[in-house]
């Protein structure tokens, strides 16, 4: 039996753990498993499903203390961080919980028009197609809404980080779990039983994921990368916990993260002022060094070529300069494991590969601005428009230039998770996918509408239409009463 090992990134010497590649074949009994379990799933009451879901929340919950040094070995990810991720994941699927039963309920509409029913029904299976830089709350973020709305699933969590989601998962109802690369997920995205694929990754995999579930007219959610520029308006006034906040909005888990604050934009006026204050915040909250030490906030990158591509893009800023940032922790040795330094780059153009990709790890831009019409075309240069964050002393300020950003979210003054919420709608638009997490909108992601009508004209005692009327002819209803909406019985 083939396997996938993984190995800790911090110490490369040491394998955390291995599961089997799954094979097409494989896939394939695992959809159809999937497939068969789906009616059954599906035909329990909405509140049978979110108390069998609340169980599993509650069994990972349990589990935190043995899971999170788990993810922090398979990942890099510091043990705080490790927690928090699993802990919010727990969260999360709760908060599913409770939205469920009102998000997915049926509407009816009895009035002089007629009567209309629409009903929220799952799709089917879902697949599911997960990265590895936040492998347990990625993964929730499709199985609770998709599970709750009645479908089952099937998931592919990345060869990269494949052991803390696969124990998660054991956890949860109607859910099958498979390994493997590229093959697997697309055998998977483009299984005919398949009826729904939700995807978190790169722009090259979400384009080949995309391409074979359209192949199969199967709908997708797609949330993909982002060069997500932090706009600081010259009023700007940043205290020291402020600084370092968005420090870490760019380092936290060594850059690795969708949303991360990759490109610096400050009032040229201010740059000195700013710089100054940031490199003073990295040195007091970035220590670099094992996850497992509980003064570390950044480890390792993912992997070696990870490592190696992020060094070229620093090595690479001509007519930059590059200044390291924080410190290490005592004892630490980069040479253990995939480690970079994190650096500020100052003085580079927007055409620099460093600005106009995304970096994808511990290295960000500051860039110097003069008006706030020049920044705005900046900062929604290039294809990607996942985030964005604009900071100001003037919240009005603040909000009517977020409102002519282009990207799918947009924070103020802060940026990465310390602004998200459960009840806001996440994606991107532009080339950073389509489709919605979190809110109510990522709930009704995973359910199609149902509609039963009878026109007015059509219920008893009614006067009929004549063959080939059009509906809402100035002729063919009756007035509209503002009726009853009512969910059905």
């Amino acid at each position: 039996m083939d396997l996938i090992t993984r190995e800790n990134p911090a110490r490369v010497a040491e394998i955390v753990g291995s599961v089997p590649v799954t094979d097409p074949a494989a896939v394939d009994a695992a959809v159809r498993r999937a497939d068969d379990a789906f009616r059954g799933w599906s035909g329990l009451p909405v509140a049978e499903r979110v108390a069998a879901l609340r169980r599993g929340a509650d069994t990972v919950a349990a589990r935190l203390e043995e899971l999170a040094p788990l993810l922090a070995r398979e990942s890099g990810k510091p043990l705080a961080d490790s927690r928090g991720e699993i802990g919010f994941a727990v969260a999360f699927l709760r908060w599913v919980c409770d939205e469920a039963p009102a998000v997915l309920a049926a509407t009816e509409v009895d009035d002089d028009a007629g009567r209309l029913v629409v009903r929220r029904k799952p799709y089917g299976v879902v697949g599911c197609v997960t990265p590895w830089n936040a492998p347990v709350i990625l993964a929730m973020l499709k199985l609770g809404p998709a599970l709750a709305a009645g479908n089952t699933a099937v998931l592919k969590p990345s060869p990269l980080a494949p052991l803390t989601i696969t124990e998660v998962a054991a956890a949860l109802p109607a859910v099958q779990v498979i390994h493997g690369g590229a093959e697997t997920g697309r055998a998977l995205a483009g299984h005919p039983l398949v009826r729904k694929v939700a995807f978190t990754g790169g722009d090259a995999a979400g384009r080949e994921i995309a391409a074979t579930a359209g192949a199969m007219i199967t709908p997708a959610v797609l949330e993909l990368g982002g060069n997500d520029p932090a706009v600081f308006l010259p009023d700007f006034a940043l205290s020291d916990a402020d600084y370092e906040r968005l420090v870490m909005a760019s380092f936290a888990t060594a850059g690795q993260v969708c949303m991360a604050a990759k490109r610096l934009y400050v009032p040229r006026a201010r740059t000195a002022e700013f710089t100054e204050a940031y490199l003073a915040a990295a040195e007091r909250v970035l220590v670099v060094g094992d996850p497992l030490d509980p003064e570390v906030t950044m480890g390792p990158v993912i992997s070696a070529a990870a490592a190696a591509r992020i060094r070229a893009l620093v090595a690479d800023a001509a007519g930059g300069t590059a200044t390291p940032l924080g410190r290490s922790a005592p004892g630490h040795d980069p040479a253990s494991g995939y480690f970079v330094t994190p650096h500020l780059v100052t003085g580079l153009d927007d055409h620099a590969p460093l600005v106009a990709q995304e970096q994808f790890g511990p290295a960000v831009p500051l860039l110097a601005y003069d008006t706030e019409e020049e920044v705005l075309v900046r900062a929604d240069a290039g294809e990607l428009g996942l985030a964005a964050s604009v900071w100001s002393a003037d919240e009005e300020r603040a909000f009517a230039l977020a409102e002519r950003l282009g990207a799918g979210f947009v924070f103020v003054n802060t940026h990465n998770r310390t602004g998200m919420s459960l009840r806001a709608p996440f994606g991107g638009v532009k080339r950073s996918g389509y489709g919605r997490e979190y809110g109510r909108e990522g709930l009704l992601e995973y359910v199609q509408s149902a509609v039963v009508h009878v026109p007015a004209a059509f219920r008893p005692g009614g006067p009929g239409m004549a063959p080939g009327a059009y509906p809402g002819g100035l002729h063919d209803e009756p007035p509209r009463s503002a009726g009853a909406v009512r969910p059905p019985p």
